[in-house]
């Protein structure tokens, strides 16, 4: 006998409960995750529509007095039936609970109470009206009065003005509604956080661009829907191919999700979408209000919009009818979940699209390593725009070696050749960026003579500095202390290196007094909108120069920007983590795309202490092909994904000996899972994780390599029968993640 989780109530506050029935034998091959079924409830047997969530061997409790199934409703596959499979797969795939992944795919919170628009409509005709005026006067109904005057006037009130403005009550509105004169008409208001935008003609596609729409049309209109990659140059017009295929697709009917990676994109990508689709277009992000992300689903739901925007979460908006999904800048960790199921959104998205017959289209000017190897294999179909659109060429590039710098006695944070293009550019009234690569250095290492992080001599990623002098490798648990002098040349200048952006912004104001000023960084963009009011006043020229970390160097299109100076280019590459050279390549190519981006010629300054690292040499030409073969030489050397695959499995506890214990058991029933044969198969670990200690819980980690990903969903579920067991006996907290984009 098989059994089935049944959920009578697909509300979240309803979530927890499940009941377990039977499977009749008849309804066996039918009965299938997400479908809806008809069940027997409560003591009166009362039938009620559930959805099935899990399905299982085991009965939980006498099987003599479990009840059955008694049909699956027939009819189309739900919004509620596709987000059941999702999460169900999401759960298989990422871990963590079925609970946990309905509440990420099911992404209402709470239903906020609608705001609705009432008005007062003047319903009664010339005699009718005339007569009750006169009525009104002779029994000195003075509130009745002043309302019919108004009406008389307008013909229609709104009904906060007349209770507000023209001080009258509640009773006296429904009196006179009730006699027939007016008529209480109520409209639900939704909030849309976007503002609308004069539309404006399309452009014209150049030739590579319409290349690229022609090859995904041309296999969406004979029913075939595959994922591609739209690889592009920086500034090569990716969006206009985005929205070029969401008009087609509209135009069939259907409706598109585009998704980007951070809310800074928001302010220009949302323009652009306006421009050529108006009303039917909504955005999602994390910051807007209860109500704002309510209202976006409902109208979405109810068919009101066709275009949804928005970073992770939009990917699960309740579309009836999805025909495209749109990845943009698909290469970024932003896409990667922090929250339990730690999902990433391109393989979420492939199976969303399957679900939903859509096609899937991921963007970027410097693809992720994976995204790249599957095009490669043929797994996508790889679309190329090699050329910059609007006949703007690529910038000149300039590599500045810091060392060189600091040995002829420039300490300052501006190189010499930075600090004179700078001054070029603002004396002609042209725009400057200065992006700050501050993206994981922390904690990290480093020579300013030679530019040499201190490294793993086993991983090849950078040590992590922790208390008390120690340099730890947070992969296989290497220690060693830090050195007083540089390993590499002997230099006394080594130790953690970093600067803000506020040191940035007052070493400009310093070097050029009275230049406007804008930072975009975590402090300047904490309210609601900061990172729309920072890039529109930029765009309106209300500053010359603009600093920034990471947030300013992705999709941002400044056409009198003419200098992008890169404060410290090198500095991602000291993060304790194995992808820290294709980070550094995909921000440097990104911040070197700002300049130039229109008639004006562009220039950039890229400033470091590794001049001759292969992943900044290659992005100073924006020369992919070079990074990807070096890159994925040593990651098949030390079988880092792409090549092979990792779990990580982190344990905390309130006691460090027992989170410690509780991981040597795990990374135990893990090596005893790996078969002898097993490609790649290791276990590394437990080590300290690179936070060793957070919120007073110890921190171990655990790693496991496959060349298979179903392998890793069954150590996965070795690691979890083991988690069951280990964190109600040792009160810890185990949490997995699969391709890890980071360190812990």
């Amino acid at each position: 006998m098989r059994y089935a989780d049944v959920i009578v109530d697909i509300s979240l506050e309803k979530l927890d409960k499940t009941y377990q029935y039977a499977i009749p034998e008849h309804l066996q091959e039918v009965v299938t995750v997400g479908a809806k079924v008809e069940v027997p409830f409560g003591g009166g047997n009362r039938k009620l529509d559930g959805y099935v969530m899990e399905l299982s061997d085991t009965p939980v409790f006498d099987p003599a007095r479990t009840k059955e199934i008694l049909s699956v409703v027939p009819g189309a596959v739900s919004l509620e039936h596709r987000s059941i499979r999702l999460a169900y797969w999401m759960k298989e795939h990422f871990g963590g609970t079925m609970n946990e992944a309905l509440k990420t795919v099911l992404p209402v919170k709470q239903e906020v109470r609608n705001v609705k628009k009432r008005t007062l409509v003047l319903n009664a005709e010339k005699e009718q009206f005339a007569k009750y005026y006169e009525l009104a006067v002779k029994r000195k109904y003075e509130a009745r009065l002043r309302l019919l005057d108004a009406l008389a006037e307008k013909k229609e009130l709104d009904y906060g003005d007349a209770v507000q403005k023209l001080k009258i009550s509640t009773t006296t509105i429904e009196a006179v509604c009730r006699d027939g004169i007016i008529t209480l008409r109520e409209e639900t208001l939704y909030r849309n956080p976007a503002k609308g935008v004069k539309q404006t003609e399309k452009p014209c596609l150049n030739t590579e661009q319409q290349e690229a729409v022609d090859r995904v049309w041309q296999e969406y209109e004979v029913g075939k829907r595959g994922t591609y990659l739209l690889f592009g140059v920086t500034g090569s017009g990716k969006t206009e191919v985005y929205l070029e295929l969401i008009e087609r697709v509209v135009k069939e009917g259907k409706q598109a999700i585009v998704l980007i990676p951070e809310i800074s994109l928001t302010f220009q990508t949302v323009r652009r979408f306006y421009e050529r689709f108006g009303e039917r277009v909504s955005v999602l992000h994390s910051r807007l209000s209860a109500g704002e992300r309510f209202d976006q689903y409902t109208r979405a739901r109810e068919g009101e919009i066709d275009v949804m925007i928005g970073p992770r979460s939009a990917l699960f908006t309740p579309f009836e009818h999805l025909g495209l999904i749109i990845m943009d800048e698909e290469q970024e960790g932003a896409y990667k979940s922090e929250g339990t199921p730690k999902y990433h959104v391109r393989e979420t998205a492939e199976y969303l699209a399957e679900l939903t017959g859509a096609s899937l289209l991921l963007g970027s000017a410097t693809p992720s390593l994976e995204a790249y190897t599957r095009a490669k294999e043929g797994t996508y179909c790889l679309l190329t725009l090699k050329h910059r659109a609007k006949e703007a060429v690529m910038p000149k590039v300039e590599i500045v070696d810091l060392r060189q710098e600091l040995a002829e006695g420039n300490r300052s944070m501006f190189s010499r050749r930075l600090k004179q293009s700078m001054e070029e550019k603002l004396q002609k009234g042209e725009q400057v960026m200065l992006f700050l690569n501050r993206r994981g250095y922390a904690g990290t290492v480093s020579c300013r003579a030679c530019g040499e992080g201190m490294k793993c001599p086993h991983c090849d990623v950078s040590l992590t500095f922790h208390k008390g002098g120690k340099l730890l490798c947070h992969y296989c648990g290497y220690e060693t202390v830090q050195p007083k002098l540089c390993p590499s040349c002997g230099s006394k200048y080594i130790g953690l290196f970093g600067t803000g952006t506020q040191k940035v912004e007052e070493a400009v104001l310093r070097e050029f007094p009275g230049v406007k000023v804008l930072r975009m960084d975590a402090d300047t963009t904490k309210n609601k909108g900061g990172h729309e009011k920072i890039a529109e006043a930029f765009a309106m020229g209300e500053a010359q120069v603009l600093i920034g970390t990471q947030m300013i160097v992705k999709g941002h299109d400044f056409p009198r920007v003419t200098l992008v100076g890169i404060i410290a280019a090198d500095l991602s590459l000291y993060a304790g983590d194995y992808r820290a050279a294709e980070r550094t390549f995909c921000l440097l190519a990104q911040a070197a795309g700002r300049a130039g981006r229109d008639k004006l010629p562009g220039e950039v300054v890229i400033q470091t202490y590794q001049p001759d690292h292969y992943s900044i040499v290659t992005a100073a030409t924006e020369d992919y092909e070079s990074f990807y073969t070096q890159e994925m030489a040593y990651r098949r050397l030390l079988r880092y994904p792409p090549v092979a695959h990792v779990l990580a499995v982190l344990v905390q506890a309130e006691e460090e000996i027992q989170a410690k214990e509780a991981a040597e058991r795990i990374a135990s029933a893990l090596q005893k899972a790996i078969k002898p044969e097993e490609r790649f198969g290791t276990v590394t670990g437990p080590v300290p994780a690179g936070l060793a200690k957070a919120n007073d819980l110890y921190r171990f980690l655990i790693y496991v390599k496959s060349a298979s990903y179903e392998r890793l969903m069954e150590f996965h579920k070795v690691a979890g029968a083991e988690k069951v067991l280990t964190e109600s006996s040792m009160k810890c907290n185990i949490q997995f993640d699969f391709n890890p984009l980071g360190g812990y």
